[in-house]
């Protein structure tokens, strides 16, 4: 038997061995409703593009900061911290052995926030949302066969899950489901330093944590 880690997985070894096919989808408005951001949280926001900005400023910004620095404020603002959601980091996935395959792929996913509301099973969680950072100098592209992984294991039990692969400086926003087929829809590229796109980013979070 052949263990393998998440983190040495390819997009093509995902797509063969769980059959993900993959989709673009030019706008967040096919999949959610984005609301208006407040004034308070425009301000939020800004506050977190100006501290991050510092950071990048300096140099490469190491993944546990942009956990810190952006994705938690981020998610803080989202509503992802507030009953019955709770978020969850560095959780172990169960072993996932691959049929056809003498093979068992393991892994550790940065963050998931499930809801307390609904139940999947008698000991699981709804999953809301899976996020994999990644560095500010490494391309979004080498987190998505961590994240599409991950995904498999909750579609198991569920028809759907977002996803959300960042450096901090790009957010790729992706919507996993269950049809006939797995698929997996990319979703725009959303740069944080152009303010528009921060905003969208932040919307597009707020909007998942409604769902």
């Amino acid at each position: 038997m052949t263990i393998l880690n998440t983190r040495n997985l390819s997009l093509e070894d995902v797509q063969r061995l769980f059959g993900f096919q993959k989709q673009y989808n030019n706008s967040f408005s096919n999949l959610l409703s984005l609301e208006p951001l407040s004034e308070d949280e425009q301000q939020e926001l800004l506050q977190i593009q100006n501290d991050f900005d510092r950071y990048l400023t300096a140099g490469k910004v190491s993944e546990g900061q942009i956990k810190f620095l952006v994705l938690a404020p981020l998610l803080r603002l989202a509503g992802f911290y507030r009953y019955p959601l709770e978020i969850r980091l560095e959780e172990n996935i169960a072993d996932i052995e691959v049929e056809d395959e003498d093979l068992i792929i393991k892994g550790r996913m940065d963050i998931l926030a499930v809801t307390k509301a609904k139940h999947t099973t008698a000991n699981a969680y709804f999953w809301i949302l899976l996020i994999e950072s990644k560095n500010s100098s490494i391309a979004l592209s080498e987190g998505l066969p961590q994240l599409l992984t991950y995904a498999y294991k909750s579609l198991r039990q569920q028809n759907s899950v977002w996803g959300l692969v960042t450096n901090g400086q790009y957010y790729q926003f992706v919507y996993i489901q269950q049809k006939e087929l797995l698929i997996y829809q990319l979703m725009p590229l959303l740069h944080f330093m152009e303010s528009p796109r921060a905003i969208e980013s932040l919307q597009v979070l707020k909007a998942i944590c409604q769902l």
